[in-house]
């Protein structure tokens, strides 16, 4: 059961929710619990064998007020749900075969760079600070933490390692949400980190509090006019707006007739190629429905990283020839059809799959709020 003052406030916030009052215009204060009852609700709602139940529920409510993200139940829940989901409420959790994969990608970026083999085998030969070699270490990592920590020290002391590795640590993901570090490093070059950074944001996302503040702005801290969380959980897969961006490829797609790959992915993304990928190609088709030329509709797809998409001319059009045609509103978010691949992955994943889990630990979630509320 919750305790009288966070149960007291939770059933108020509820009531002001089903009211109506959760407009993506208000401001996040006016949705939010107060921190201590936040930190109680989320100490509550935490998975059983948690340990350091105050130091998570800090650490979330933390990066939320930081952001102004509204601590409300559902925030909570959907925070909670993608940690449950991605690491089990581990700061830097074990991968197994970690050193087999990390060998693959090493032979890999070799070939890529062109050094020979044998070469990068005989520099990670050489003795680390730590007085192990960097084969050793590579040997026993478990953690993506240690791989990453191994690679930085490699490219630091090492004249090879900065030619095959600087600016490529293999490492790309971490944390307990599992948040992309490209991501991370992002995210604090445009909005101020609440934290001494021990080093790099790199080194911070494999913390519990960098980790669950990056991964909370990857999940929260941008807008977006989905009816349902479960379209936030596939972009957190998936990238901001790959939903919305896979509903317009839909349209499109039911407009011109050509089937499209409903991604999410607008423009083509290959290093050094700007020609036009299939979903420009199909609207190019629709120009002069549109009234647009392939010049202004290119600007637009190009809109598919931000919210101002729904502004833009190429999608207000879209939509509306597509509903006219269709004689129904066609959906503006549609989970993207991703089969996921990472050397992680052992068996056949789809952000579908992702998505769909990590929505039935949101309403578990939530199912624990109303029973405690009732």
């Amino acid at each position: 059961m919750l305790a009288d003052g966070t149960r007291r406030f939770v059933l108020a916030l509820g009531a002001a929710l089903l009211a109506g009052c959760a407009t993506r215009e208000r401001p996040a204060e006016a949705l939010s619990m107060r921190p201590a009852v936040a930190r109680a609700l989320v100490g509550e709602l935490l998975p059983p064998n948690v340990a350091d139940r105050a130091g998570w529920a800090t650490d979330i409510v933390a990066a939320m007020t930081a952001m102004r993200i509204a601590t409300s139940p559902q925030n909570v829940c959907a925070t909670l749900a993608v940690t449950e989901q991605e690491s089990g409420f581990r700061v830097d959790p074990a991968v197994p075969g970690l050193a087999a994969i990390a060998w693959r990608q090493i032979d890999q970026q070799a070939e890529r760079a062109g050094v020979p083999q044998v070469l990068v085998r005989g520099a990670l030969r050489l003795e680390s600070p730590n007085g192990k070699s960097y084969s050793e270490r590579i040997d026993r990592a478990r953690t993506e933490k240690e791989l990453s920590d191994i690679f930085e020290d490699f490219v630091g002391m090492v004249p090879m390692g900065r030619r095959l590795f600087a600016g490529w640590n293999p490492v790309r993901t971490g944390g307990p949400m599992q948040v992309s570090i490209d991501f991370a490093e992002r995210h604090a070059a445009d909005k101020p980190y609440p934290y001494p950074v021990d080093e790099s944001i790199r080194r911070e996302v494999f913390t519990r509090r960098g980790g669950m503040y990056f991964g909370i702005a990857h999940l929260l801290d941008y807008p977006a006019s989905y009816d349902r969380p479960l379209y936030r959980f596939a972009d957190f897969n998936a990238g901001h707006y790959a939903s919305r961006n896979a509903a317009l490829q839909n349209a499109i797609s039911t407009l011109s007739g050509i089937p499209l790959t409903l991604d999410g992915d607008l423009v083509r993304h290959d290093s050094g190629r700007d020609d036009p990928g299939s979903t420009e190609l199909a609207a190019r088709v629709l120009a002069e429905r549109l009234d647009m030329s392939p010049a202004a509709i290119r600007r637009d797809l190009e809109l598919g990283a931000s919210e101002a998409l729904e502004r833009s001319t190429l999608y207000e059009r879209v939509f509306a020839l597509a509903d006219r045609l269709e004689g129904r509103a066609l959906p503006r978010a549609v989970i993207p059809r991703i089969t996921l691949k990472s050397p992680k992955i052992t068996r056949k994943l789809t952000t579908q799959w992702f998505a769909n889990r990590v929505d039935e630990r949101y309403r578990r979630c939530l199912a624990r709020v109303a029973a405690a509320l009732a």
